[in-house]
């Protein structure tokens, strides 16, 4: 059988297991949570200018746009709730993939179960969590550990996120396993993302989702209406991974498919920042919480794989002086310095974001970035950093941290996801609202429907 036919049984056909039912409702309560908070940020410009582009195109009024509230048709809306869904980079993260699942899967699951789609939602969207997340896996050099989507500077998170996009919506459209190996065969076509703008600026990233979402519809409703993929469109000698990667491990894709879910290794964010950051966030909190402040700072050296130098450390003077909130969040001296003077008390929030202060510009411009050699060790199945501060009275401090907060050794509870879900969505809603929201996307894995999220 070929790679494509392996997933679309897969898909057509699995029940997921009680573990992987309780996840997904969270999931989906996460990109709530998060679209709601960038439809509230006063830099919502890509979510904005998603939604006034979608509405010149008109078309029959379908789905939901999250906060606006207009209805668009199903596509469109997963485009623009898939803008939302990862504007802030607070979305989760898979590794050692390196990519974000459900900014993509669960906009475009929404939207089709919201038209009335009949499958059964909550394994719609496990069985495209899975196959975006095994995609990823692949493409990582099991020798090296390196991320060869990165490596050629494309994103995981769009071109895989589009595949497991048309998996979740073919099983809400309960195509059979060919078909939907066929719309895989079909999103292979349309999955695309460049990561300059983590290294440059630019708001394109945040639309990267978005797109993902969109095509993973178009994708199956062309296979469903009898568009036909190639069979060997993943492995083929011009096909998926060739393009993509030039190498892939296929055992990632098929070891223990439908038994051992990298669903469930999916974690939670707890800074709203690329991941990258979070070792150093963490880093800097606990010096913080050691009584260093500000005022002490001489020099600071960051160390961190080398593999995320390119994303958070590169050019070194876009990092030290970032263009703008957004920009920052790929920045790991900003980072640094909002994790040593901000964040509500010892954290690190989406207000720290809203705007540069020239003090924490100040403190960025005396951090140094290297890389280090037990945080690349541990790369990409965590995220790990050191943190070494000479102070102006000569003291060398320092911090190590094997694994971010949030990872898979050191995951976020039950309680701190629905604490994050609330002070997200909190920014867009009035109380009443966010208690209604989060009862009605908990009470999707008993069967709830759809339609319980949107007067809320």
């Amino acid at each position: 059988m070929t790679l494509a036919a392996i997933l679309g049984e897969f898909a057509a056909g699995v029940a997921p297991p009680r573990t992987v039912c309780e996840d997904v409702p969270r999931r989906v309560l996460d990109v709530l949570g998060n679209a709601l908070a960038a439809y509230a940020e006063p830099d919502a410009g890509a979510a904005a200018a998603a939604l006034a582009a979608m509405q010149r195109w008109r078309g029959v009024p379908e789905s939901t746009v999250i906060g606006y509230g207009a209805r668009l048709p199903a596509p469109s809306a997963a485009l623009v709730n898939g803008v939302l869904a990862h504007s802030l980079d607070y979305d989760d993260t898979h590794l050692p993939s390196v990519l974000h699942p459900s900014a993509s899967v669960v906009p475009a699951a929404l939207a089709v179960a919201e038209v009335g789609a009949p499958g059964d939602l909550i394994a719609a969207i496990a069985a495209g969590i899975e196959v975006t997340n095994r995609l990823g896996m692949a493409g990582c050099d099991p020798s090296t550990g390196a991320n060869l989507f990165f490596e050629r500077g494309q994103h995981a998170t769009s071109i895989c996120g589009t595949i497991g996009a048309a998996v979740a919506v073919s099983r809400l459209y309960g195509l059979s396993s060919r078909q939907i190996a066929d719309a895989i065969g079909i999103a292979a076509s349309m999955g695309a993302g460049v990561l300059e703008a983590n290294r440059t600026g630019g708001t394109i990233k945040r639309a990267h989702c978005g797109w993902a979402a969109h095509s993973g519809i178009v994708a199956a409703t062309l296979a469903a209406e009898g568009l036909t993929g190639p069979p060997t469109v993943l492995e083929g000698r011009f096909g998926f991974f060739t393009a993509h990667t030039g190498a892939f491990d296929a055992g990632a894709i098929t070891g223990g498919l439908g038994e051992r879910w990298e669903l469930l290794r999916t974690v939670y964010k707890p800074y709203p920042a690329n991941h990258f950051t979070h070792p150093g966030i963490d880093c800097a909190l606990a010096l913080r919480r050691d009584g260093l402040r500000p005022s002490d700072v001489e020099s600071i050296e960051l160390g961190v794989a080398e593999p995320v130098l390119r994303t958070i450390a590169e050019p070194p003077e876009e990092k030290t002086h970032p263009r703008s909130g957004y920009h920052a969040k790929f920045s790991g001296p900003y980072t640094i310095a909002i994790a040593l003077t901000g964040g509500g008390g010892l954290g690190v929030g989406l207000d720290d974001f809203a705007e540069l202060g020239p003090a924490r510009l100040a403190l960025a411009a005396k951090v140094r970035v290297h890389a280090d050699a037990e945080a690349t060790k541990a790369f990409p199945r965590a995220f790990a950093a050191v943190l070494r501060v000479r102070t102006r009275d000569g003291r060398t401090l320092e911090h190590r941290v094997a694994g971010s907060r949030g990872g898979p050794e050191n995951p976020l509870g039950e309680g701190e996801v629905a604490a994050k879900f609330a002070a997200n969505a909190a920014r867009a809603l009035p109380a009443e609202a966010v208690s209604l929201l989060e009862t009605a996307a908990l009470r999707l894995g008993h069967g709830g429907p759809v339609s319980d999220l949107f007067p809320a």
